[in-house]
C-alpha cells in the first residue's frame, strides 16, 4: 500500500450494457479515513459503479486502485479479500439463522476441522465492544426476530468480522426511524474516527451534507462534479443531480377533505406467523385527502393495507368503499370497484418481472374496459396504456417490450405508479410510493399524488420516510403494535416527535398543538381512530 494514498481511486471507469453505457469514464477517489457520498438519480450509475468496485461487475474500461495498488476483481470475493465490505439496501442475512451464525458464515473458525463458535462469538463481542453495538446481546436470536435497525448493524459487524477497511453502504438509511438514523450516524462517525474508510449511497441529501466529508453527483452515467459537503447545499445538489431547480417545499392544499370515501371500522387482522397484527383499527378517508400512516416495518402497516386491499382477509371489522361494506370482496371486486394498489415491494408484488412492460400494464386490468371485452384482451389499448405511462412517467429504457427485470428498482417504481394512477381510482393505496426512486422522480410523484387529492380521489399513504409523510399528509397516523398511537397535524410535529411515536412513546404532553384534537378520538383499547 502507498503511503498516504487514497484508499480508493477509480480511474476513467467504462462499463456498458450492450450499448448502454452505464459508466462513461467515471473518475471518483475515497480518501482513507473519510466519508464519500455518492448521489444521483435513478439510472445515473451508481450502483452499477459500486458494482464494479465490488466484484458483480468487470469494468470496459478504467483502473482499480486500493491504497494506491492497482487491483482486477473477478469476484466479490476478491473485494472482500482487498477490505472491501458492502452493506446492501436490502439485507443480505438468512432470516432463521442465529446472528453469531450469519455473522461468520462462509468465515467461520476452526478447531480440529469443527467450527470453534467460542472463537467467533469472541471476535464478534470484541467488535461490538469497540464501536458501541448492542448485537452482541442477540447472538443467539434468530434475524427474523430482530428490527431492522439492529439486522443493519448486524449487516456492518458482519462485514467488519471478515477484515474490511472499506465499507460501501447501500441506502443504509431507508427503513430506519430518525433515532436510529441517529444512531447510525454515530457508528459511521466511529468508524471514520477509527481509520475506516465509508461510500454512502443515499437518496436523503441533509443526511448525506450532515456526515460526508465529500459528495460525488453521477447523472447518465457520467460524473458531474465532486464538492465539500461543508461548502454545499441540498438546492446545489438537487440541481447537479436533475439539471434543474427541485421544489422542496409542502405543497398547500386547495380545499377542505369531503365526504368519507374508504372507512375501516374495529379491523383485525393476523399476520403470516399467526399473530394479531392490527388490534381494531378505526379509520376514515375522505375525498380530497391524503391519510399518511408512519411507523416502523412491522407495526402492523402491511397487514392494515392488505386488510384494506383485499389481500388478506380481516379477522373482524368492516371495510366501506363509498359506504358500502367491501369487507368479503375479492382484490379483483376491489380493483374493479375503484381501489388501486402501489405494492410494498415492487419486484414481488408490483410486476411480473419475466413480463414485459407491455404485459405488466395489463395486471389489475385484465376484466376493466378499454383494456378487456368480451373475454378477450385488447392488446392495442394495453400497449397504447403502457406506452403512455411510460413516457409521462419518464420510465427508462422507453421500450414497452423491455422486460420488469431489466429496469433499475426506480424504473420499475415509476412504472408501478404510473400504472395504477392510471386506473382512475376513487381510493389509492400508496405502500411506500417512491422507495429507492431518486429525487427528480419523487418531486414528480409526489406533484402527481397531490393533483390525485385536488382531483378528490382519496390517498391513503404509507411511508418509512417521514419527510415525504409531512409533505404529503393532511393528516399523519402513527401505527405501533397494531395500533394508531396518536393521530397528528403534520404541521404541528418534527420528525423527531414523530420518531418517539414509531418508538412507542406519548406525545401527550405537548398540550393542544399536537393535532391529535382534529378529529380523532380515543378508543377503548388506548388507540385513536384516524
Amino acid at each position: 500500500m502507498t503511503r498516504n494514498a487514497p484508499a480508493v481511486r477509480l480511474d476513467g471507469i467504462t462499463k456498458r450494457f450492450g450499448d448502454v453505457v452505464a459508466n462513461d469514464a467515471v473518475d471518483f477517489t475515497l480518501e482513507s479515513g473519510s466519508i464519500h457520498a455518492l448521489l444521483g438519480e435513478n439510472g445515473s450509475g451508481k450502483t452499477t459503479l459500486m458494482s464494479v468496485l465490488y466484484g458483480l461487475y468487470d469494468q470496459d474500461e478504467g483502473t482499480i486502485r486500493i491504497g494506491g495498488e492497482e487491483r482486477t476483481f473477478e469476484s466479490p470475493r476478491d473485494a472482500m479479500d482487498a477490505g472491501i465490505g458492502m452493506i446492501h439496501q436490502h439485507f443480505q442475512l438468512v432470516k432463521p439463522m442465529t446472528v453469531l451464525q450469519n455473522i461468520v458464515l462462509g468465515h467461520e473458525p476452526t478447531a480440529n476441522g469443527l467450527v470453534d463458535e467460542g472463537d467467533a462469538r469472541a471476535d464478534v463481542e470484541a467488535i461490538c465492544a469497540r464501536y458501541g453495538f448492542d448485537v452482541d446481546d442477540h447472538l443467539d436470536t434468530p434475524v427474523e426476530d430482530l428490527d431492522l435497525g439492529t439486522q443493519q448493524r448486524v449487516e456492518i459487524v458482519k462485514s467488519l468480522y471478515r477484515g474490511a477497511e472499506i465499507l460501501i453502504l447501500d441506502e443504509p438509511t431507508a427503513v430506519l426511524t430518525p433515532q436510529e438514523v441517529d444512531s447510525l450516524m454515530a457508528v459511521m462517525n466511529d468508524l471514520r474516527e477509527d481509520g475506516r474508510s465509508l461510500i454512502f449511497i443515499s437518496h436523503k441529501l441533509d443526511e448525506a451534507l450532515e456526515i460526508a466529508d465529500d459528495i460525488t453527483v453521477l447523472r447518465d452515467g457520467e460524473a458531474v462534479g465532486t464538492v465539500s459537503a461543508t461548502n454545499a447545499t441540498e438546492q446545489d445538489l438537487a440541481r447537479m443531480m436533475v439539471g434543474r431547480e427541485v421544489l422542496f417545499d409542502r405543497l398547500d392544499r386547495e380545499d377542505d377533505p369531503g365526504a368519507p370515501v374508504l372507512e375501516a371500522d374495529e379491523l383485525r387482522v393476523t399476520g403470516n406467523r399467526g399473530r394479531e397484527q392490527v388490534s381494531g383499527i378505526d379509520l376514515t378517508l375522505r375525498e380530497g385527502e391524503i391519510l399518511g400512516v408512519a411507523g416502523v416495518q412491522g407495526n402492523g402497516q402491511t397487514e392494515l393495507i392488505e386488510g384494506i386491499t383485499g389481500l388478506r382477509t380481516p379477522d373482524s371489522g368492516t371495510v366501506r368503499l363509498r359506504g358500502t361494506d367491501i369487507t368479503d370482496r375479492s382484490r379483483r371486486a376491489r380493483i374493479e370497484a375503484g381501489i388501486a394498489y402501489v405494492p410494498e415491494d415492487r419486484q414481488t408484488e408490483g410486476l411480473v418481472q419475466e413480463y414485459s412492460l407491455r404485459r405488466n400494464a395489463l395486471l389489475g386490468n385484465q376484466t376493466i374496459a378499454p383494456y378487456a371485452e368480451g373475454g378477450f384482451i385488447d392488446w392495442d389499448a394495453v400497449g397504447d396504456h403502457a406506452e403512455s405511462v411510460i413516457e409521462e412517467y419518464d420510465v427508462q429504457p422507453p421500450n414497452p417490450d423491455a422486460e420488469a427485470r431489466s429496469l433499475s428498482g426506480g424504473n420499475q417504481q415509476k412504472f408501478i405508479v404510473g400504472r395504477e394512477i392510471g386506473h382512475d381510482p376513487d381510493v389509492l393505496v400508496a405502500s411506500h410510493p417512491t422507495r429507492g426512486v431518486d429525487i427528480g422522480s419523487i418531486e414528480f410523484i409526489h406533484e402527481r399524488l397531490m393533483e390525485l387529492r385536488d382531483g378528490g380521489i382519496g390517498i391513503l399513504v404509507v411511508s418509512s420516510k417521514l419527510e415525504e409523510i409531512q409533505k404529503l399528509a393532511d393528516r399523519i397516523a402513527v401505527m405501533y403494535e397494531g395500533e394508531f398511537i396518536d393521530v397528528v397535524d403534520p404541521d404541528a410535529v418534527t420528525e423527531s416527535d414523530l420518531g418517539l411515536l414509531m418508538a412507542g412513546q406519548s406525545l401527550t404532553d405537548r398540550g393542544s398543538d399536537d393535532g391529535s384534537d382534529d378529529g380523532t378520538d380515543s378508543d377503548a383499547d388506548g388507540g385513536v381512530t384516524a
